[in-house]
């Protein structure tokens, strides 16, 4: 089913974030992907504006293909997780559409349940074990613990807390809390996985895991990511597509496909090699100069 967001008045709300060479990415188009795959969600011309007159977003458009991992680079305050914010529903375009082609539809205008989220913090309940925290979602939807019990114990095993079920959210480290977060995005089966910077508060060390974690379940799962990140490492190790976008308002700027002819896979070897390098080197490039950037207008 085929759905646009149309344009709302302005909210309350405040901004979010207020080839041969495998190191030379492709360049696309505003609207190019680095599948040749169906379409998941389809941004056209979004422009977004809030109550206090900011300008976050302006006729910022692109796809987002099946299968794909599209980070969103930029720095703090582009606009970066209010575009993510919209693409799940949980915002409206000012100006422009937003389209789910093959989603079903809720009424409140939400793809239902081919949506995961993962926030900057963890956000779990502290009271709740992380058993309870990972089934929330399917709770909300009507379903028993009884019914869902095999559907969340699956979740949780595949972040590797599948024995933590009865902990509480303080006996957790920040990575493990975070983990029951990915656990709670991924228990509805979605189709589209949307991550804003949800490691940027954690160690280096962590952070690498969880990188890892991430790239492996987009593999097993067969799953399209957009991950919000401001780390020019972190988009060049994880991405199939980096989106990057100028200063606000918020605008992609450059659009790079990145080859990955060794398949889905990363791992330390990767990291440490001349290739990864060349990459991130190339994407840092695209950065500077999205930051040179012309401001884009506001749209019609």
């Amino acid at each position: 089913m085929r759905r646009a967001l149309t344009p709302e008045t302005p909210d309350d709300a405040t901004p979010d974030d207020a080839t041969p060479d495998a190191a030379a990415p492709a360049m696309a188009g505003p609207v190019a992907g680095a599948s040749s795959s169906r379409c998941v969600v389809s941004l056209r011309d979004v422009t977004k504006r809030f109550s206090n007159g900011t300008l976050a977003l302006s006729r910022m458009t692109m796809d987002i293909r099946k299968g794909e991992f599209v980070s969103l680079l930029g720095p703090s305050g582009c606009g970066k997780s209010t575009a993510l914010r919209i693409i799940a529903g949980l915002g409206s375009p000012s100006q422009g559409t937003v389209d789910w082609p093959a989603s079903r539809i809720e009424r409140d205008g939400r793809p239902d349940a081919d949506v995961g989220f993962v926030f900057q913090e963890p956000t779990l309940m502290p009271w709740k074990p992380v058993f309870d925290n990972a089934y929330l979602p399917l709770r909300l939807k009507g379903g028993s613990k009884g019914e869902v019990r095999d559907r969340v114990m699956a979740a949780l095993e595949t972040v590797g807390l599948k024995d933590f079920a009865k902990a509480y959210p303080r006996e957790l480290s920040g990575g493990m809390r975070m983990r029951v977060s990915i656990a709670r995005a991924l228990v509805t089966d979605p189709k589209l996985l949307l991550m804003d910077e949800p490691f940027g508060a954690l160690d280096e060390i962590t952070r690498q895991k969880l990188n890892d974690d991430v790239l492996r379940l987009w593999n097993e799962k067969d799953l399209t990511v957009v991950f919000v990140t401001h780390s020019v490492f972190e988009a060049a190790y994880l991405s199939s597509r980096i989106a990057v976008m100028g200063a606000r308002p918020g605008r992609v700027v450059s659009d790079m496909v990145l080859p990955r002819p060794e398949g889905r896979e990363r791992d330390e070897a990767f990291r440490l090699s001349e290739t990864y390098g060349d990459l991130c080197r190339t994407v840092s490039q695209a950065l500077a100069g999205a930051m040179h950037a012309p401001p884009a207008g506001e749209g019609a």
